[in-house]
């Protein structure tokens, strides 16, 4: 076998190898939720803000008022090749607290509860539709009043 025929087929096999390589599934974790053991220490009824923060850690995200309830969020998404990543698993634990902070509900949501939310983009119309710039000056042109300018001079 030649030099340039060995070379040929380590070429081949690099570039097959870096083909299978790259179409290799991979995951990513983002968020932290708390274990069901972490969750069961919580006493309803009895554990403040600070005391469930203390045991099973801060939360992901916070309720809309400053004393709101506490999200736990944790997310796996996958990611193969070149295709558009893809969420394959959420857990949520909500802590629900009382006007005096005190814990009253554990709730625990998973991917196949949510419901998909449709994003609505609301921009203003402005009436022009589909003109461009030079439509609009080519269509102002001898739409203008010379006793609407106060100059007092000649145009």
């Amino acid at each position: 076998m030649s030099n340039r025929s060995k070379a040929l087929k380590l070429t081949i096999f690099s570039a097959a190898a870096v083909l299978f390589m790259s179409c290799t599934t991979q995951y990513r974790n983002h968020g932290y939720v708390p274990t069901t053991e972490e969750l069961e220490e919580i006493s309803l009824g009895v554990d403040t803000r600070d005391a469930i923060a203390e045991t099973i850690g801060s939360p992901s995200a916070g309720g809309v008022l400053k004393d709101g309830d506490y999200y736990y969020v944790r997310t796996r998404i996958r990611h193969y090749g070149a295709r558009e990543p893809k969420v394959v698993e959420r857990q949520i634990v909500a802590i629900n607290f009382d006007k005096n902070g005190i814990a009253r509900n554990v709730v625990q949501y998973a991917l196949e509860d949510g419901k998909a939310v449709p994003l609505v983009r609301r921009v203003t119309d402005n009436g022009l539709g589909d003109i461009s710039f030079l439509q609009q000056l080519a269509g102002n042109i001898g739409n203008f009043d010379a006793s609407t300018f106060s100059g007092g001079g000649p145009l």
